[in-house]
């Protein structure tokens, strides 16, 4: 028996999961703000090209995500409104079945010349609330919306991937590669599962290595600075 709860194909849904929020999020700029107190003071020091992609990665990523949120209100409301495109067909045994697509609706009546009648008139019905869902999601503008947040998407898969060809110099420009596969990794997949448990377990090894790192250093300026300051009042 056919299962009508199963056959629920559905193109339009986001599947994305917006975080709204996470630990991870904030790691790098830690490490950062650490490379950069350490740098202070100094001249000619040469910027991490990870650190300035991974900056150009966050713009591009904060902006898929309003723009995801936008889109999915907006899916909310069309859904309530006019509903996913779809179509309930009785088949010969009595069962209805509803699906949402005409290849699965070719799958559930088959191609045989006894379903034909009944293929045509519900090819016909979906494709009437199919043309309802279109007008009023260009009119409601969530067509615009999901156009835009996919093209933003691309941007920010694209500069994700030319992490594999940028070569971080700091600790802070490796969390920020890190850091950006894990977002965008958790957004996607189930994040307790491998390798997500490790990959978070390597950012934190990174920001407590290079906060007692930079502590150290600090400590050391502040000593030179005392033992200065000693010899010029000594003379």
């Amino acid at each position: 028996m056919i299962d009508s709860d199963n056959i629920t194909s559905l193109p339009f849904v986001t599947r994305r999961r917006v975080l709204a929020g996470t630990v991870v999020a904030t790691t790098a700029w830690t490490l950062e703000g650490n490379a950069s107190a350490g740098d202070a003071g100094r001249t000619n020091v040469p910027s991490d090209p990870a650190l300035a992609l991974r900056r150009k990665w966050e713009r591009v990523h904060k902006q898929t995500e309003r723009l995801c949120r936008r889109q999915q209100r907006l899916e909310t409301k069309l859904v309530e409104s006019v509903g996913f495109p779809c179509v309930t067909v009785r088949l010969p045994n009595g069962e209805d079945v509803t699906v949402h697509s005409i290849e699965t609706l070719n799958e559930v009546l088959g191609k045989g010349p006894d379903t034909a009648a009944l293929r045509q008139k519900a090819q016909a019905d979906f494709a009437a609330h199919q043309a309802r869902w279109d007008a009023a999601a260009e009119e409601t503008g969530y067509t615009a919306a999901l156009r835009a947040e996919r093209e933003a998407g691309d941007r920010a898969h694209d500069l994700l991937e030319a992490f594999s060809n940028t070569s971080a110099t700091t600790l802070a420009g490796v969390a920020g590669k890190l850091e950006a596969v894990l977002r965008e990794g958790e957004a996607w997949e189930e994040s307790s599962e491998f390798p997500w448990p490790q990959i978070r377990s390597a950012l934190s090894d990174l920001v407590r290595i290079t906060e007692s790192f930079g502590a150290d250093r600090m400590r050391r300026r502040r000593v030179r600075h005392d033992q200065a300051e000693t010899l010029r009042h000594s003379r």
